[in-house]
């Protein structure tokens, strides 16, 4: 809940305004796991609060951990519809890195963008997650207290739960909230046109667009959405902003071996973002089951990154993390779904 929220049910409980701050703080500051615990508040408005509310805070069913020390986390999700009763299932992942550490949240139960490299998709569209279920895997992960950065790369489009994801980043960076810098926040998308504006207006976060080809008919194997919405369009509303200060723009852009890091993909790239303050994060493609997609390899990565920085591109090469366990996105999840379908 915002601090508006918690001055509604301080108001509704007949409490004082000024407890809307006294709850926000043992739910943001000091992490209490029950109404119990808010002792600053008397006994009867917790009886009342406790009749009506829960904290909601929900500890990882399973976690898998790589040696590299990422850590994958599954977290059931409550019912998203009063008349289904299947449990849900997301994933949460924990990426240390020497003297950061990085949580990449989902935000949806699997996803309708249905990207062919990735697992969610494959699982079909099952829900929206609220802003609870989004904070519930940052506020219950082991690792909490070790995290430096926050990123929307999980389970789901962002974008397409805009409601939820705004609201969560405008908690996680409110002062009466977790306080965090937006700046150590990321928000990724496909380029959904319409729902990024309010990302971009309504949170101060990083903004991360998958990209993943910069040729639309090619792009459109690659992501569907983009039939729909081109990345052509989404480039051209990320051009009316000023990236020249903290915020910073970046393009993910997975590598699969001659089918997206030739020559004319590297140039295809420049042509699109040329005069663009962003930079491009090369992945490593992830193996899932029943895909038949090409891996690139280490010569590829690097040419593609040199010839973008040559051509005045900033490119990186993201590090691969957790390949000894089920790291591509939705895999854990996607196994836990058969199990219980199984049952």
């Amino acid at each position: 809940m915002t601090l508006d929220d918690l001055q509604r049910v301080a108001s509704e409980v007949g409490m004082p305004s000024f407890a809307a701050r006294q709850m926000a703080e043992w739910l943001y500051h000091r992490h209490a796991d029950s109404i119990e615990q808010m002792t600053n508040l008397s006994k009867r408005h917790r009886a009342l609060l406790g009749e009506r509310y829960m904290v909601g805070r929900r500890a990882p069913m399973a976690t898998q951990t790589s040696a590299d020390g990422t850590a994958k986390s599954l977290f059931a999700v409550d019912t998203l519809t009063p008349d289904d009763s299947r449990q849900r299932y997301v994933e949460t992942v924990y990426i240390p890195d020497g003297d950061r550490a990085t949580v990449c949240v989902s935000c949806q139960v699997g996803c309708r963008m249905n990207c062919r490299f990735c697992q969610t998709g494959k699982q079909g569209f099952d829900g929206q997650l609220t802003a609870g279920d989004i904070l519930n895997q940052i506020a219950s992960l082991p690792e909490r207290e070790q995290l430096t950065n926050i990123v929307f790369m999980g389970q789901g489009e962002p974008a397409d739960n805009a409601d939820s994801v705004v609201q969560a980043a405008t908690i996680l960076t409110a002062p009466w909230g977790y306080g965090w810098s937006p700046r150590r926040i990321t928000i990724s998308t496909v380029g959904v046109r319409e729902k990024s504006e309010r990302l971009l207006r309504d949170t101060d976060c990083h903004i991360a667009v998958s990209l993943h080809s910069a040729i639309a008919t090619e792009r459109r194997t690659l992501v569907p959405a983009e039939g729909a919405m081109p990345i052509a369009d989404m480039v051209a509303l990320l051009r009316h902003y000023d990236w020249s200060h903290q915020r910073r723009l970046s393009f993910e852009y997975t590598v699969f071996g001659h089918l997206n890091d030739t020559r004319a993909h590297g140039r295809a790239l420049v042509n699109l973002l040329e005069g663009l303050d962003c930079r491009i994060n090369l992945i490593r493609y992830h193996r899932i089951p029943d895909v038949d997609l090409p891996d690139t390899d280490e010569q590829r990565l690097m040419q593609l990154r040199d010839y973008l920085t040559q051509h005045g591109l900033f490119a990186t090469i993201r590090a691969s993390r957790g390949q000894d366990i089920d790291a591509a996105c939705g895999m854990l999840s996607t196994k836990e779904k058969k199990k219980k379908e199984k049952e």
